[in-house]
């Protein structure tokens, strides 16, 4: 079994940056594709940025030349680094795994989630 434990988060000004991590508890075969995603209020929960075993990096548009996010193998710590924030990217971030996904922002295909870590972002 895996456990996803997601630290970091909080508040930022807009134009700042943030960074959180995912540690992931468990055999690295269970979290070989990890993810981001976010929920804002009142909205549905969206992608927000992927990796695959290889290395391979994926990112919505909202994110993209924003966000980054990276991988520590050795300790299979899954991070996400935020700058240039905007308002709008104040929502309940989480973190999930799967050992294979089809689709990026396909929740149905990751198996495991972590708690949620509120960011806010004010202008």
């Amino acid at each position: 079994e895996v456990m996803l434990v997601v630290f970091g988060g909080g508040l930022a000004q807009a134009g700042g940056s943030l960074r959180f991590s995912c540690v992931a508890l468990g055999h690295p075969y269970y979290t070989d594709y990890m993810a981001w995603f976010r929920q804002a209020p009142g909205t549905e929960r969206e992608w927000v940025a992927g990796r695959s075993g290889d290395g391979t990096t994926y990112y919505a548009v909202s994110a993209k030349g924003r966000f980054t996010i990276s991988k520590d193998n050795v300790k299979n710590t899954l991070y996400l680094q935020m700058n240039l924030l905007k308002p709008e990217d104040t929502a309940m971030y989480y973190c999930a795994a799967a050992s294979f996904v089809r689709t990026w922002d396909g929740e149905s295909d990751y198996k495991y989630w972590g708690q949620g870590t509120q960011v806010t972002v004010s202008s």
